[in-house]
């Protein structure tokens, strides 16, 4: 039987240690179910339906094809459940078929400014927080995005400031039962990078306090991956995994050129391995925008995403 590759260093070469090719042949296999999968794996595999957004699918459409591709979990947007609700359908029934197909509802993404210096404007996302975490709890999930909205085209903003209303959405998310996760996006001019997250994390100083992190926003912020080492993988509950093309340049690049993980040039290898020796085993949410896949039959897209992420993950610690 072959052994792991890990790299023998840090923590890794031991945590290695109980990593098995059999293990890897289990999870790897294409008759493995979702439940087995979840248990069975370094980390669970999860669909943020903005990779199948562009095929215009119900709520319930999105959960079946998350369920039928394979995967463990899913990551809804928020936009997408308040349709189900203003369409006249129940919650409550939604989140029955989430359970009934063996599915986690692993996050939610949505956007309300959250950390803007208006503080009417602050006020009124606090609501739309709380009417969003709502939404998610009534369908089992107990986390969402808190993005940088509505400040990401402010550079100069106090961080400290800014962990003061990270802490103030915290203890909502407490009162609702529903962990706010802090986003990045790698165009922003508050809140693009890692390290800015990072001291906003901390400086908020709330036991829930939490990175949601992105391949392609790390590597839009032009930072580099060497700084996930240093993170504790324990305060990550989901990681977006795509990875991207070599070309346009780094600055001319969006979200549309996002690809499946391991058919572009991020260093997928020593992400994962770095993600794992952190401690981190949470959800790998593959998140892509990409209008090529947008084009394809969504279960087809949905499939194809969920084995790519396999053997990437095969490749990094198989």
């Amino acid at each position: 039987m072959k052994g792991p590759l890990l790299p023998r260093r840090s923590i890794l070469a031991g945590a290695a240690a109980g990593v098995g090719a059999a293990w890897f042949g289990r999870w790897t296999s294409p008759q493995a179910t979702a439940e087995e999968e979840a248990t069975d794996q370094p980390f669970r595999f999860c669909l943020n339906t903005g990779t199948i957004m562009g095929q215009k699918l119900t709520a319930r459409q999105e959960i079946q094809v998350t369920a039928e591709a394979g995967y463990s979990g899913i990551e809804p947007w928020i936009r997408t459940l308040r349709r189900h609700v203003e369409e006249g359908h129940s919650l409550k029934d939604l989140r029955k078929e989430i359970a009934d197909l063996g599915l986690v509802v692993e996050g939610a993404v949505g956007f309300p400014a959250w950390a803007v210096d208006d503080d009417a404007r602050r006020q009124q996302a606090m609501e739309e927080f709380r009417r969003d975490m709502d939404l998610v709890a009534q369908i089992g999930g107990k986390r969402i995005a808190a993005p940088p909205a509505g400040i990401n085209q402010v550079p100069g903003m106090d961080l400290r400031q800014i962990a003061e209303r990270y802490h103030a959405v915290l203890r909502l998310g407490r009162e609702m039962g529903v962990v706010p996760q802090l986003e990045t996006w790698g165009t922003a001019q508050t809140l693009g990078t890692v390290g800015e997250a990072s001291l906003v994390a901390i400086q908020s100083d709330h036991p829930d306090a939490c990175l949601l992190l992105d391949v392609y926003h790390i590597f839009r912020s032009g930072t580099g991956f060497h700084g996930l080492r240093l993170l504790n993988g324990a305060a990550m509950h989901v990681f977006h995994i795509n990875d991207y093309p070599a070309d346009p340049p780094r600055e001319q690049m969006n979200d549309s050129h996002r690809i499946f993980p391991g058919d572009g040039v991020a260093p997928m290898d020593q992400i994962l391995r770095d993600l794992y020796a952190t401690g981190f085993r949470g959800a790998l949410s593959l998140e892509l925008f990409n209008r090529d896949y947008w084009a394809q039959d969504a279960l087809t897209a949905a499939r194809a995403g969920l084995h790519k992420m396999r053997q990437a993950v095969q490749r990094a610690l198989g």
